[in-house]
Parts: C-alpha cells; structure tokens; sequence
C-alpha cells in the first residue's frame, strides 16, 4: 500500500460481560426508507462477484484496477484473493478454484516474477489470504508461499524504537501498524495450520510491541505510524484508519483463541466499541469515507475481523447484539443507498452512490462488507 503511508480472570470458555461505553447512538439514513425487503446476502454477493469479475477481469487471471485498465497492484489483488476465498468457502463452487490459482500466478507475473515486494505490507496481505487458501483447499502452493513471505518480511524486523516491523525494507526508521498488524494475524495463522510454537511466539512479541507504541490505551484506537524524526522517536496519533483497528482486532481475537489469555479479547473488544462510537472510524453508524485508491479497501479490512468477533463465542450477548446491529446497518445501508445497479458497483461512502468510475480497492471493500452479511445470515446474526 504506497499512497497513504509516505513517511484478566474470566477463562476462555466463559461469555464475557461487558457493557457498552455509551450509547451507540441513532443509526441514521439519508434515505426513504424501502420497506419489506427481505434480504438474501448471498444472492448479492454472488451477483457481486459476477460483476466484478467481468468488469475488472484481466487476461491473465489478475483483476485491473479499473473496467479496461491495467494491473490493479499486489495488494489489492492479494485481497481479491481473500474475497474468492469468502466465495469458494459459502458456496463451494469449483470455479473458484481455478479462479484463485490463475489470480495469485498473475500476482508473481506482474511483479517481476517474484512474490518479493518492497512494501512488507503487501506481501502480509497475500501471505494472510495464502493461508485462508489453503485451509479452504489444502493446496500446499498456497501454504508454500505464506511461509516464503513470512521469512521475506522478517528480514524488516529491527530494535528500532524496541523492536516491529518496518513499513518497507528501505524505511529503517518507520514501522507502521499496517506492517505489524498483519505481521500478528499471518503468525496465528501459520501457527494455527503448522502448531509451530515458533509463530506463536512471534505473534506475542510483536502484539506487546505494537500495543506499547501504536495503540491508543484510552481508545484502543491505532496510531499509524512511529518514525525517527530528527532523532526523535515520533507516533503520528492524528492518522486514525479503519483497517488499523481492524487487524488489531484480529489479532488480539487469534491470540485469544490460541492462549486463552482474557486480555487479549478484552482489547479487541476495547477497539470495536471505539469504532463504532468515535468519529475517527465511523459517522451516525457508518464506517467512514476513506476515499478511493488505497483509502477504497480499508473498511473492507476492518469489516472481516469485526465479523470474526461477532462470531467469538466468548463474547457476551450484549456486546455481540451491538455489533451485529452496527455491521448490519452498515450493510442494508449500503444495499439501499450505496450499491448502484446493474453493475452492482459502489463508491467509497456507504451510505451514497458512486459518482465516478470505481476503483478495484473500493469494490473489494464493498464485497468483503456483502460476503461478511451472507457470512453471518447464514449463522443466523443476520436476518
């Protein structure tokens, strides 16, 4: 991702209670309210990924990143990766499986040949939807490549400011949260399909680091980025992005699941009521207007590991009942006032029509939000 980053006691098996900071607030529409819809997710969804595939389709398997364009970048394809997963594993449709093969050989192609990459982010993001791959379909390439990425971002590991993972391989003095965040969530991963202890505790570390210097104690918030400036050690606070808060969910969430450890969930916890209050992630019930480009694909990443807390048995009913209500809300929402037919496109604002050509990024984002509604239909959350 290049445009935005230049510079306790309870044990797991117990439903946690816990109560909302404060209100969630009204849920509000810009919109005459459509009445008697009944919602079938996975119809849209798969009408989504229909037109998707025909608008931004290239020849090679990879997706352009706009209708008739050119290459849409390694990281947005790595997180059309991730969507053809969503799809493969609701519907266990075949075509799929060629579908991905073809995408990540077209993601090695036209980066030189080589799943290498200077920005240690975009190899997270593809290392992540690797191993969904390959649990969904126990091809061994897919895992093969996880672990080639995992060792390729590593080599960015440092004791600057006390240790992370630096944004790319030639920024020594600036590590982000979109290069930790990841970093935790491929580790649990990797640890949870090898059960090598060696991932695990990468995934510790790097979770107290990231925790002590980008994390918001009050919010649970994430801060984007520290870097040394003129030689002083320097956290930008006032960068609030969704798809921080939406790793630091998933890794707090994995870690919980691995050790048991309370704390772990209560942190996920921590920043999903935050984002659902605060207006650095969301406005009136809706994840912000991140803009298109880069901007375009972070409430998609947040929104997957929101859904994979809704789904935490360990959570309590007050809590899943207010998140469930939040990322629905989001989801008609955009079904009403966001998704323009019969290309079945959106803008970067859910809560409005795209008014320009859409960006590959903001159309993933969009599916991800859908797939994550029919996801959670089917488990019986959604109506």
């Amino acid at each position: 991702m290049k445009n935005f980053l230049i510079v306790g006691s309870l044990f797991s098996g117990m439903a946690l209670t816990s109560c909302v900071d404060k209100d969630l607030g009204p849920l509000r529409n810009n919109f005459e309210e459509v009445e008697d819809i009944v919602y079938d997710w996975g119809a849209t969804a798969d009408s989504m990924q229909s037109s998707t595939y025909s608008l931004y389709i290239a020849g090679d398997g990879s997706f352009n990143f706009s209708p008739g364009g050119s290459f849409g970048g390694y990281w947005p394809n790595a997180h059309a990766l991730h969507v053809y997963v969503d799809a493969y594993t609701r519907t266990g449709n075949g075509m799929y499986l060629d579908r991905m093969k073809k995408l990540l050989n077209g993601i090695r192609s036209n980066n030189g040949d080589t799943f290498t990459n200077v920005f240690n982010d975009d190899m997270l993001w593809l290392g992540n939807s690797c191993v969904r791959a390959y649990e969904a379909t126990g091809d061994g390439e897919y895992l093969e490549v996880a672990e080639y990425l995992w060792h390729d971002v590593l080599e960015s590991y440092s004791e600057v400011f006390g240790g992370g993972i630096t944004w790319k391989k030639d920024t020594p003095n600036l590590k982000n949260a979109v290069s930790n965040g990841p970093t935790i969530v491929l580790a649990t991963r990797l640890y949870n399909v090898t059960k090598n202890e060696y991932y695990l505790d990468w995934a510790k570390d790097l979770y107290a680091w990231q925790k002590a210097n980008l994390v918001d104690p009050e919010t649970g918030l994430v801060w984007d980025n520290i870097e040394l400036i003129e030689g002083v050690p320097t956290v930008k606070k006032d960068w609030v992005f969704t798809y921080n808060a939406g790793t630091w969910i998933g890794s707090g969430l994995r870690l919980f699941q691995i050790t048991g450890e309370n704390g772990y969930l209560l942190d996920a916890i921590q920043t999903a009521k935050s984002s659902m209050t605060r207006s650095e992630i969301s406005t009136e019930g809706i994840l912000k207007n991140e803009g298109q480009g880069d901007g375009g694909l972070f409430k998609g990443i947040f929104v997957r590991y929101f859904t994979e807390l809704i789904q935490e048995q360990a959570l309590s009913e007050t809590d899943r009942d207010t998140m469930v209500e939040f990322l629905q809300f989001n989801a008609t929402t955009f079904y009403k006032a966001g998704l323009k037919r019969p290309d079945m496109l959106s803008g970067p604002y859910w809560r409005e029509m795209p008014e320009e050509q859409t960006d590959l990024t903001t159309q993933l984002s969009a599916m991800m939000l859908i797939e994550a509604a029919a996801l959670l239909q089917e488990e019986g959350f959604f109506d």
